[in-house]
């Protein structure tokens, strides 16, 4: 009972991202083919034939140390062994965009694949927390701070404009919201949505994780995977996730047409993983 259970809950995420793609044709399918450069995040595990489309900010970390021990053939054991920078060098895993189209084809065709979402806002909090309000993130300071301050800001000093180390969330917002940033360069992977970081409407996803059901979904993943027996995901409470109170926190002072633009960005991740309306957002 209990894993058809599961896979009824599975075959409903699955159905919800179908829906939206049809009902969104429009906007979902802009992009007809797909090319090897838009699956730089499918970690392929052969061994076991698995495609994991890592979203930063939701769980990512973890789950590429499991494709690591996946993948490894003995070389790891134990995920938590691995450090997590270790699980962000590229090289350490194997992509999609690696393969020839052929090959390509073939896996998406065959291997089991899955992914991991998020509220779309709070992964976005999450994001601004740990890239722009860390100390020892400099490169994104320098890379999106100074851009962002100098374009959001009036009056900025000459230090917040070299530096910039102290983005507001406000100005966060506005620049993601700025069809400027848009048609300069895509968004970085921390804040790019998910649809147009896994494209779910040209791969279809054999299962949508959650980041609220973490640890079953990860383990049922593992299970169908047949390595449930020997494998968890490793059980951890990070004392400064972002959560859903911290997220209203910080909505509390973008304004309401901020409010309306930055859903509108977001929209297809929230419809299409069955996340409803924030509460706190006063949506025109």
């Amino acid at each position: 009972m209990e894993l058809s259970n599961t896979a009824v809950l599975h075959q409903m995420r699955r159905d919800q991202v179908t829906d939206t793609c049809r009902a969104n044709s429009a906007t979902s399918r802009k992009r007809r083919v797909l090319t090897p450069n838009d699956l730089k995040h499918l970690v392929v595990d052969e061994d076991h034939e698995l495609i994991y489309c890592y979203v930063p900010k939701v769980a990512c970390t973890n789950w590429k140390r499991l494709m690591m021990v996946l993948s490894g053939r003995g070389k790891y054991s134990d995920p938590m062994e691995i450090p997590a920078n270790e699980a962000h060098v590229s090289a350490n895993l194997k992509t999609l965009n690696q393969y020839s189209i052929p090959e390509i084809n073939h896996r998406l065709k065959s291997y089991m694949k899955f992914l991991f979402v998020r509220e779309p806002f709070e992964r976005l909090v999450s994001a601004y927390r740990n890239k722009f309000t860390q100390k020892y993130n400099i490169s994104f300071h320098k890379r999106y701070g100074t851009k962002i301050i100098k374009r959001q800001r009036k009056n900025a000093t000459q230090e917040a404009l070299r530096k910039g180390d102290d983005v507001k969330f406000e100005e966060f917002v506005a620049y993601l919201i700025d069809p400027h940033t848009q048609r300069e360069e895509p968004f970085n992977e921390h804040w790019q949505t998910v649809y147009s970081l896994c494209h779910p409407c040209h791969i279809h996803y054999d299962l949508v994780g959650k980041y609220e059901t973490l640890e079953e979904d990860s383990n049922y993943v593992l299970q169908l995977a047949g390595v449930g027996s020997y494998l968890k995901f490793p059980t951890y409470a990070k004392s400064t996730r972002t959560t859903d109170e911290m997220t209203t926190e910080f909505f509390q002072n973008i304004s309401l047409e901020h409010q309306t633009q930055l859903y509108e960005v977001y929209k297809l991740d929230f419809l299409m993983f069955n996340y409803s309306v924030p509460s706190y957002l006063k949506l025109e």
